[in-house]
């Protein structure tokens, strides 16, 4: 079993930009417990030439976002769970890496419901339902608030995403076409 999930995350994590990536699960033996008595590490190596080496040990941010999804997509057949949750599965990564991120994660919520905590406008465009959620804080206490947007809302949401100073054409031009591109890729996926 362990060798067609290597195999299988290794597949995926290539897709995701990581052309190079070896992943291996190594065994060893402990002691006896209610569990069995064998243990499991994750190894990696994201790189060409890189020897394989414990994925807890050296793994970057945008790296470790990835396995995670990795490996959440192949367990997905034989985990029951409805909602797939990812927080921060941006860290690290950006550009066409985030692209192939939010294409994964599209394909994730036609079987099952993905709740996504991004700050990338390129998994945010990715979105069929966007919510801001807000903190706000006075003297004596701090409020958190969420707010489903409508497409206009989280069009501007993606500009704000972006760094824009403000709401300008230029930038609600450029949200509206990450949007749009974002509807045809993932009718495209289908």
């Amino acid at each position: 079993a362990a060798a067609a999930f290597e195999k299988q995350v290794c597949d995926i994590l290539s897709y995701l930009n990581m052309p190079d990536v070896r992943f291996t699960v190594q065994f060893a033996k402990g002691r006896y417990t209610k569990r069995g008595c064998d243990t499991a590490e994750f190894m990696i190596s994201a790189n060409r030439g890189e020897s394989i080496k414990p994925l807890s040990k050296i793994a970057s941010g945008g790296e470790l976002s990835r396995v995670m999804l990795a490996i959440k997509s192949v367990l997905l057949g034989k985990d029951p769970v409805g909602t797939m949750i990812f927080d921060e599965i941006d860290t690290g990564i950006r550009g066409q890496t985030a692209m192939k991120v939010a294409e994964k994660m599209a394909k994730i919520s036609r079987n099952h419901q993905v709740i996504c905590i991004s700050h990338l406008s390129q998994i945010a465009a990715m979105a069929d339902s966007h919510y801001l959620i807000k903190k706000t804080a006075d003297e004596n206490s701090t409020t958190t608030s969420i707010k489903k947007l409508t497409r206009q809302q989280s069009i501007e949401e993606l500009v704000r995403i972006n760094g824009g100073s403000g709401i300008t054409e230029a930038g609600l031009i450029h949200a509206t076409e990450m949007k749009d591109m974002a509807d045809r890729t993932k009718s495209n996926l289908f």
